[in-house]
């Protein structure tokens, strides 16, 4: 379900304590929800946390209504799930959208996250923490680059060698459609490493290796080389048509037409991380399953 807006009458009350009352919060996730901006009384954002109220009070909260996805590996601190594509890792504010996310607060309450993104479209391995310190300990490991991630994509066109990209990624602010993404030399270091694995028809499936983590780098970098991955409704294609995606306008079978594949062909199969002392490869083999199927 995501984020929803539930509404209470509060009667000359300290707003803290209705909280933690009527909404089972302990105090921190009380203040935490003050903090974000997420409490009004009489459509009037609430700011103190020592304030009290009459009247209408309304706060956005989080309810858990996911896809029933399970873990393919988990310890005490963290879970992996393999994610399909077509998944949401976090729900659009005030949506009632379905999400990764509502998996992970389900299954271990409201102290668990994700601790990094993959794209909607994009399959594959996801980690989520199970606590506010595998959390912390999780997400400086991928801000400092210590988790090696790797990805399995199907281009087009027949890639015969092993090729590093090495080109900047920008915002793209001349164009209409802003979620793309744009090579430009003022843009920020990008690097990829690219490594063919086997020929399928007019398709290579490869193995890619960011060494940097920007928005989109992997679909814009093979697109910048002439091999844009299949079923990419938003580079190799013209602009019309991804505008159109993004407003949810195209057929599955216009996409099938025009990309190859009704979802993007990219999948992270590749986890390698310390954790505790303790070092953890996880992998998946589902997206090799699934071409072998097609």
């Amino acid at each position: 379900m995501g984020f929803i807006v539930k509404e209470f009458l509060i009667n000359d009350e300290k707003i803290l304590d209705f909280l933690v009352k009527k909404l089972g919060f302990n105090v921190r996730e009380a203040k935490r929800a003050i903090d974000r901006g997420r409490v009004s009384v009489n459509d009037k954002r609430v700011t103190k946390k020592s304030a009290r109220a009459s009247g209408k009070l309304k706060c956005i909260v989080f309810e858990p209504n996911g896809y029933g996805l399970k873990p393919i590996f988990e310890t005490a601190h963290f879970a992996i799930f393999d994610k399909p594509s077509g998944v949401a890792i976090h729900p659009k504010k005030l949506a009632n959208t379905k999400s990764l996310l509502d998996d992970v607060r389900a299954l271990w309450g409201n102290d668990a996250n994700l601790v990094h993104r993959l794209d909607k479209e994009t399959s594959g391995l996801v980690m989520a923490s199970k606590n506010k310190f595998s959390e912390s300990v999780l997400k400086k490991s991928f801000q400092d680059k210590e988790i090696q991630k790797k990805y399995l994509a199907l281009i087009n066109g027949h890639l015969n060698k092993e090729i590093t990209i090495k080109k900047p990624i920008a915002v793209n602010k001349d164009e209409n459609i802003k979620v793309k993404v744009m090579i430009h030399p003022e843009g920020k270091e990008s690097i990829t490493i690219i490594k063919p694995i086997k020929k399928i028809g007019n398709k290579t499936l490869v193995e890619c290796i960011p060494l940097t983590g920007r928005q989109h780098q992997i679909r814009v970098h093979l697109y910048s080389i002439g091999h844009p991955i299949v079923g990419d409704p938003l580079y190799g294609v013209d602009n019309d048509f991804a505008d159109r995606y993004l407003n949810k306008l195209i057929t599955k079978e216009e996409r099938i037409v025009k990309t190859g594949a009704e979802r993007l062909m990219l999948h992270a199969y590749y986890l390698e991380f310390m954790f505790m002392n303790n070092k953890y490869v996880i992998t998946s083999r589902s997206f090799e399953k699934e071409l072998s199927e097609n």
